[in-house]
């Protein structure tokens, strides 16, 4: 059956909270508007406002209170509006949540997830369109995750739920809409492990969140002129699956690394490095990334545009590299 990536998500929240009773929802406008995206559609009345909590518009008191309740053995996921607004919480993020169980010597854990949209959507601007997953995937001690599909996204969410770390898990806005299959059995998706999304044996291209779809749909036109590329979709940034990469440009040859984020320190540069050094000998060509551009995102749709990878620009790695 197909389902949208909103309600797969619902549907993994829904199922995890029926199963146990120490999983709440706890942030802005979550309980009766039911969530910016409409995430949390009705479970303010299903599980009531203990376990559905508004909060007011102060994302490093309620991502800290999380924190809190996770020690006491709560398990909390916090919505962020945007990831943008993690900013705001950064210091317990990578102070408290990423620490608390390094700095007990294990006495103490924190499995909490903080999810919500990230990345650009519609002009959004400089403020509300970044991609900040490669400050997370900086930090020791928590894990990221960035499924595209609403199949990865709900066995996902369900596994980061379930596990005893910080995890931040990182929705693009555009996905919301987006559908794919589901089966109606209960299922986990594992946490750290890449999947081949379309095999090919001429390229190896590498992507996550929405920037996978877009990969997939470079791919289709690439085979029209001959070219099969072969589409990795990451899943998890961080613990990072280097193997499933490695054993594909093993057999291609040739790597393009496809991410929204900033090129500078970006999160293609720690996976070309992972991976160059398992496939030194194997390369027929340089590692080539497609990044988002090195500037603030513009207001107006057509410079937003060109900010952004598109299918166009990664046609063209593919072919540089080939």
């Amino acid at each position: 059956m197909l389902m949208t990536y909103r309600e797969a998500l619902n549907q993994a929240m829904r199922e995890e909270m029926q199963r146990d009773d120490r999983v709440f929802l706890i942030g802005e406008e979550v309980g009766y508007y039911q969530g910016a995206f409409k995430v949390s559609k009705g479970f303010v009345e299903e599980f009531g406002p203990e376990r559905v909590r508004d909060t007011p518009i102060t994302e490093a008191g309620f991502t800290g209170l999380a924190i809190g309740a996770a020690m006491a053995g709560l398990r909390p996921i916090v919505e962020l509006m945007t990831f943008n607004f993690g900013i705001l919480a950064m210091d317990q993020i990578v102070n408290n949540a990423a620490k608390v169980r390094y700095m007990s010597g294990g006495q103490l854990s924190v499995p909490m997830v903080i999810r919500g949209p990230g990345s650009a959507a519609h002009q959004l601007a400089a403020q509300h369109s970044q991609s900040l997953e490669a400050w997370f995937c900086h930090v020791p001690g928590v894990k990221v995750i960035a499924p595209a599909t609403p199949y990865d996204a709900k066995g996902l969410l369900k596994s980061a739920i379930r596990d005893e770390n910080p995890i931040l898990f990182i929705e693009a806005q555009l996905l919301y809409g987006t559908k794919g299959e589901m089966t109606e059995d209960e299922y986990t998706v594992p946490i750290g492990k890449a999947d081949v999304k379309r095999p090919g044996h001429d390229v190896t291209l590498v992507a996550y969140s929405k920037m996978l779809l877009l990969s997939l749909e470079a791919a289709e036109d690439l085979a029209e002129e001959g070219i099969e590329a072969e589409v990795i979709d990451l899943r998890t940034l961080r613990p990072l699956d280097v193997d499933t990469v490695a054993e594909s440009v093993k057999k291609t040859g040739r790597l393009v690394i496809i991410e929204e984020g900033w090129k500078f320190a970006g999160l293609g540069a720690q996976i070309a490095d992972s991976v160059y050094s398992k496939v030194y000998d194997d390369l027929d060509g340089p590692i080539v990334r497609v990044t988002g551009e090195d500037v603030p995102m513009p207001y107006t749709r057509p410079l937003e545009d060109l900010a952004i990878p598109d299918k166009a620009r990664i046609i063209a790695a593919v072919k540089q590299v080939l």
